[in-house]
């Protein structure tokens, strides 16, 4: 099969594609052809040698952590799947999602709601399920106020529409040419700068419930000030930074019962992925590359076959 991937840690010169065997699904395990693959920040900074998770990847490796597809093989013990069900989910250790085909952990996956495109179900397992679980994790209540830091991008956005359904009061930073996406998730918008703290203040005087950080660093540090004595934070971009806030990183729960649930949320459109570009598997590297500049606000798909 085809798949794209790279033969050692660095930059973009390290991407090519391979021409690797299917793989038989082991115990508990899925083949599936994939029709769509997310593409990731997460990607590329495997690729740089930037997660801890990255000693464990042999190499060469298949880029890409989450798909939709159609389940062409079973593994034995698994029950709940047949062969031609639709699915998405997060892909199995060792196999990438950026390929003709890859293997989902059954535990690891979820049927696909037929009203749900391909396209949208392969967004769900990184950035809706990171913010679907650090939103239960926060454990905020109906007109609690929520600090999201970095609200333009897929989990900010998720975070955001999961948060109005909950009728949790959403306030989103991010940078000016995102005012309008966020505002469209019905979140107050505050401009990221050095005054972000300042605005929010004159909005909730007495502080905010609690915090989702997708920024880190400085950023981080003003609006933890922000938070009500006690209020949570949890951070994506800086753990170890909200560690010594009092808060906490995102505790993921890649469940089929978590991503059935997000298929639900979308299916019935209280969940609105927003993708803004879709890309055929042979240009993988072009995808990767615009989710590394960093500038996108929506989800970059990869549609194969």
């Amino acid at each position: 099969m085809i798949a794209y991937g790279f033969s050692e840690y660095g930059g973009p010169e390290t991407e090519y594609f391979l021409d690797t065997p299917i793989a038989d699904p082991g115990p508990g395990q899925l083949l599936v052809a994939v029709h769509a693959a997310g593409v990731n920040p997460a990607d590329w900074k495997v690729r740089a040698g930037n997660r801890k998770d990255t000693v464990r990847t042999p190499l060469p490796a298949v880029l890409g952590r989450e798909v939709a597809g159609t389940v062409v093989q079973i593994g034995p013990h698994v029950d709940g799947f047949s062969v031609g069900d639709h699915v998405f989910g997060a892909t199995a250790s060792g196999h990438g999602g950026y390929a003709q085909y890859t293997v989902l952990n059954a535990a690891n996956a979820a049927h696909k709601p037929e009203s749900v495109p391909f396209t949208s179900a392969a967004t769900l397992a990184v950035a809706a399920g990171t913010a679907y679980d650090a939103l239960d994790q926060l454990g905020l209540h109906k007109k609690d106020t929520l600090l999201v830091l970095g609200a333009g991008g897929g989990v900010g956005s998720s975070a955001l529409q999961l948060a109005h359904a909950d009728g949790i009061a959403a306030i989103g930073v991010a940078s000016s040419t995102k005012r309008e996406w966020v505002e469209s998730m019905r979140a107050k918008f505050v401009e990221s700068g050095d005054s972000f703290s300042d605005e929010i203040l004159v909005v909730v005087p007495e502080g905010v419930d609690g915090i989702f950080d997708l920024v880190g660093g400085d950023t981080l540090r003003a609006a933890a000030k922000l938070a009500k004595p006690g209020a949570p934070i949890i951070s994506v971009a800086d753990p170890t930074l909200a560690g010594s806030l009092g808060g906490t990183s995102v505790v993921r729960d890649r469940t089929a019962v978590a991503f059935t649930r997000l298929a639900e949320l979308v299916a019935s459109g209280v969940l609105c992925p927003r993708i803004d570009h879709v890309f055929p598997l042979e240009q993988a590297g072009t995808a990767l590359a615009l989710v590394e500049d960093g500038h996108v606000a929506g989800k970059v798909v990869l549609e194969v076959g």
